[in-house]
């Protein structure tokens, strides 16, 4: 899997995906300047960080590529549960991981995760997260 790919800077839209420092982030906001005498309008890109919910903001003209990463969303089942990982297993390839709870789980659901129950997670640069319960 390539795991990313180019897209210009003035196709991005607010909850579409960017990378940022090699960070996959979530785009909250974007802000276009218009073009100065010499130059082309450039766009302000805030964005937060899909497992270090870290905010980063960047500045390109509207006219770059920036890369995107390619999210690939799956579901698993929970197979077992320690005090610090997830043990999920793929319901199409039987693959397991096991996924680091304070950065690899979605802060609202971290209670609500037991054995046996269906999840949603994110692969994308070799990197997963659990996003969602399912069928709940």
């Amino acid at each position: 899997m390539g795991d990313k790919t180019k897209v210009q800077v003035s196709k991005l839209k607010p909850g579409r995906y960017i990378l940022i420092d090699g960070e996959p982030c979530r785009i909250g906001n974007i802000t276009v300047s218009s073009p100065g005498k010499h130059g082309s309008a450039k766009a302000r890109i805030e964005a937060v960080g899909i497992f270090d919910r870290k905010v980063r903001s960047i500045v390109k003209p509207t006219s770059a590529e920036v890369d995107v990463p390619i999210i690939d969303k799956r579901t698993a089942q929970v197979i077992a549960m320690t005090p610090d990982t997830v043990q999920i297993m793929d319901m199409e390839t039987y693959e397991l991981y096991d996924v680091p709870i304070d950065s690899g789980v979605e802060d609202s659901i971290k209670g609500q995760l037991r054995e046996g129950i269906n999840v949603e997670y994110w692969e994308t640069l070799g990197r997963i997260k659990i996003m969602k319960l399912k069928g709940e």
